[in-house]
């Protein structure tokens, strides 16, 4: 929040952000993104956030992007990445109705479809 409320200070139209739940307990992460969705909303700025959790992440993201090894195989409105199967999967933890085994979910990039 230090770092953040620091940020502000010189008054920027666009502030970037790298993983700035990391480490942190839940109940300051859901404060942490409490305010960077009202500095979106409510000042209209633009936040760029780099972010491991996908799920957190999209719920208040407008537009998001996915990289695999430095380069964006995905993107999209935040809707959109939600309700894409792939994003589901491998990224947000919520498969189909079917169990999949430890060896599909081991060699998932195979089966990606935005890669091939």
């Amino acid at each position: 929040m230090v770092a953040i409320g620091r940020a502000l200070m010189a008054g920027p139209r666009f502030l970037t952000l790298d993983e700035p739940s990391l480490g942190l307990a839940p109940i300051i992460i859901e404060q942490i993104y409490q305010v960077v969705q009202r500095l979106n909303r409510e000042f209209g700025l633009t936040v760029l956030l780099v972010e491991q959790n996908a799920q957190r992440a999209l719920a208040i993201a407008h537009y998001g992007y996915i990289m695999e090894r430095g380069r964006i195989v995905l993107d999209g409105s935040a809707e959109k990445l939600e309700n894409n199967d792939d994003v589901r999967e491998f990224y947000l933890g919520v498969s189909g109705s079917e169990q999949k085994s430890l060896r599909e979910v081991k060699h998932y990039k195979r089966r990606k479809r935005w890669l091939s």
